[in-house]
């Protein structure tokens, strides 16, 4: 079964650090790029950070500096290393996996369930 799994939510004060882990399950091997999105309460969801296969990445503006995203390839796990965290960045961070077409893997997004991250001042 093809799936991604978030963790590592919860309570962290502000200025402090917090990691959260994205693990794929089933992708065997095939390339994807990852994705973090967040989704404060009473909003939209809206991008946070993207690596690329490649180990490319893009940030919003809102975290760069403070946001880190990378990958382990050999434990299928993006990771999104969030610092110096503020109030505002408290939300549902979910991750999102992009399976690139190529050879014999067909091109599908595979969503998680997102993890509640609360930044108290």
């Amino acid at each position: 079964q093809v799936q991604v799994v978030e963790s590592g939510g919860g309570s962290v004060q502000a200025g402090g650090p917090r990691r959260l882990p994205c693990v794929a399950y089933g992708f065997t091997s095939c390339a994807y790029d990852g994705t973090w999105y967040r989704q404060p309460p009473g909003n939209e969801p809206k991008f946070v950070a993207l690596i690329f296969d490649d180990g490319r990445t893009k940030y919003a503006d809102s975290v760069k500096g403070r946001f880190v995203i990378y990958q382990e390839k050999e434990k299928n796990t993006v990771y999104l290393q969030m610092d110096d965290l503020v109030p505002e960045d408290t939300a549902t961070y979910t991750c999102k996996a992009s399976v690139i077409a190529w050879g014999a893997c067909n091109g599908f997004d595979v969503w998680g369930q997102g993890t509640q991250v609360t930044v108290s001042s």
